[in-house]
C-alpha cells in the first residue's frame, strides 16, 4: 500500500513538471531588452521606499518630524540614483511615448501590474514582480 502512495506520489511529481513543457508553456531565458540595470534598479527601489513613507505619514504611522527627515533623505537618494541612471552607458535610451504607449496597452491588456507596475507577458495570472493577482479578462464574445 505504501509502495502504491510512493508511485502515486512520484507519478504526480513528474506530471507536474512535464506538464508546462507539454502545453508548449516557456520562460525566456534571455531578456536582455528587460533587464534592469544596477542604476535602475536603485531609482526604483529608492522611489518606491519614497512612496511608502508618503502612505505611512498619511496612515498615521510616521510622526512629521521623522517623515521630514525620511522624505529628505530618500528624495536625495532618488535624486542620485535619477542622475546615476541617466549617467550609466549601459542604461537603454529611454523613448518616453514608445514607453507610454507600452504601459497604455499592458494596463488595456490586463498585463500590467496595478500594485508595482510591472509588465507581464500576455497571459500572466500574476505578476513576476510582485506576486500579485492580475485583473482576469472575460472573453470577449464575437460577433
Amino acid at each position: 500500500m505504501a509502495l502504491l502512495g510512493a508511485l502515486m506520489l512520484v507519478a504526480a511529481v513528474v506530471l507536474f513538471i512535464v506538464m508546462p513543457v507539454a502545453k508548449g508553456q516557456h520562460a525566456s531565458l534571455e531578456r536582455k531588452d528587460h533587464e534592469v540595470t544596477e542604476s535602475e534598479a536603485r531609482r526604483r527601489v529608492t522611489l518606491l521606499a519614497l512612496r511608502d513613507v508618503e502612505y505611512d505619514y498619511h496612515t498615521g504611522k510616521l510622526d512629521e518630524a521623522d517623515y521630514l527627515a525620511l522624505r529628505k533623505e530618500l528624495s536625495a537618494e532618488a535624486l542620485a540614483a535619477l542622475e546615476a541612471a541617466d549617467a550609466d552607458p549601459e542604461a537603454p535610451a529611454l523613448d518616453l511615448e514608445a514607453e507610454i504607449a507600452a504601459v497604455r496597452a499592458g494596463l488595456e491588456a490586463g498585463t500590467t501590474c496595478a500594485s508595482c507596475g510591472h509588465r507581464n507577458p500576455e497571459g500572466s495570472r500574476f505578476c513576476a514582480s510582485c506576486g500579485q493577482a492580475l485583473p482576469a479578462r472575460e472573453a470577449t464574445p464575437s460577433s
